[in-house]
């Protein structure tokens, strides 16, 4: 079955084969793979699809729409689908306009564009749906630094369907403490050549990491965590930057430093365009040109050509994951921890970087719009960490926020 259905409203005023003649044509250049199912006047399971669309046929329907309006019980916001001809705009307009005085609301589908458009209505409602029920947690709180980015577990659950779970920091290092490696492919990494040696010798320690983590997310059943990292440098000398990259490429996304904001758009990101994202600082950035400089010290292992283990960044210790992103267009994600704040922009990843001073993974990306750089980045950001998505999603990011 199709997720996206088509129902109709006609005037029975107007010719029915040539409506019909016109209907399909229409439909064919809106949907040219043919993913969608017509429905007509049928609107019995209305409301039961990933994305529902009333066409507007003609003008002349509102009355039709008015007869039908008490069956769709528990509907609150309806897309109008409009093809410009026989009075179809007027019509949706007339029916939009009585909708919003009545409480109730919707949007007119019309004009260029309709294929991405509706396609983005209906990954972000098929997002919707695949977050309810999901348990993230959260090992250890938040880094001390992390002054701005706590998060409302309630507006989350209740927004987003999101299960946030805490679980002590002592159950984490008991977990990693008795972890035994699982997997004997896991030696076969290339190293950075500079401090290969020590990372060689750091690699069993990040490998005992991720297993102890895994058992944690088996044990809690969980869809992504955070964690409060760097409370590993400490315990055991080494870095959970490993173990993250490889859960990323997994498909259970997990973010570092216990940036509960950042996982959630890491979350969020995945359910929408179905992708992994890049959890980066901006480190520099230029007003004139708008490119910004992102760094990290870990990066989902299927987002990159290439990678290579070095040493963590701050430390010197652990293993930092030094990875290669290809030239592409990006989405930049950021929501806030009571999801009351919403970042989105596209961009281009220039080329990759190698810099001394900066986390071991560096892109240089230019935003479409260099204004963000003063109007959001330099005056009104949310917290420091952004989420970095392979492809242009703007439209189905929005459309996830908006419904």
């Amino acid at each position: 079955m199709n997720t996206i259905a088509v129902y109709t409203l006609t005037s029975a005023l107007h010719d029915a084969a040539a409506i019909d003649a016109s209907t399909k044509s229409f439909l064919k250049e809106v949907f040219p793979d043919g993913d969608y199912d017509l429905k007509g006047a049928d609107y019995a399971d209305f409301g039961t699809h990933t994305l529902d669309l009333i066409y507007v046929r003609t003008g002349g329907t509102e009355g039709v729409f008015l007869k039908l309006l008490p069956k769709l019980q528990g509907i609150k916001h309806f897309y109008l689908l409009t093809s410009g001809k026989s009075n179809s705009l007027a019509a949706s307009m007339e029916i939009l306009s009585y909708l919003n005085q009545n409480g109730l609301s919707g949007e007119i589908l019309h004009g260029s564009g309709l294929t991405e458009k509706i396609h983005a209505l209906a990954a972000a409602r098929q997002a919707k749906q695949v977050l309810q029920g999901k348990r993230l947690g959260v090992l250890g709180h938040p880094s001390d630094w992390l002054i701005s980015s706590a998060a409302d577990y309630m507006a989350v659950k209740q927004r987003l369907g999101l299960e946030l779970i805490d679980i002590p920091m002592d159950e984490v290092k008991a977990a990693i403490e008795k972890a035994e490696n699982r997997d004997p492919e896991d030696q076969a990494f290339e190293l950075v050549e500079a401090r290969a040696e020590k990372v060689c010798e750091a690699i069993p320690g990040a490998q005992k990491i991720h297993w102890g983590l895994d058992s944690i997310v088996k044990a809690h059943d969980l869809d992504g965590f955070t964690l409060r990292c760097f409370d590993l440098l400490t315990a055991f000398g080494n870095t959970g930057c490993l173990s993250l990259a490889r859960f990323n490429a997994a498909g259970i996304p997990a973010s570092c430093e216990g940036d509960v904001p950042a996982l959630l758009s890491m979350v969020i990101a995945n359910a929408v365009a179905g992708t992994t994202g890049f959890m980066a600082n901006p480190s520099r950035m230029d007003s004139a040109t708008g490119k910004v400089v992102f760094a990290h010290c870990t990066v989902p292992l299927d987002m990159v050509d290439r990678y290579a283990l070095d040493t963590h960044f701050e430390s010197g210790i652990g293993v930092g994951i030094k990875g290669e992103i290809p030239a592409s267009p990006v989405t930049i994600l950021k929501v806030s921890g009571d999801l009351s704040r919403i970042f989105i922009a596209e961009a281009m990843i220039e080329r990759n970087l190698s810099e001394p001073n900066l986390c071991r993974t560096q892109i240089e990306l230019k935003l479409d719009d260099p204004a963000l750089i003063q109007n959001y980045f330099l005056t009104a950001p949310i917290g420091n960490h952004h989420i970095i998505i392979p492809g242009r999603h703007s439209e189905a990011l929005k459309a996830f926020f908006a419904g």
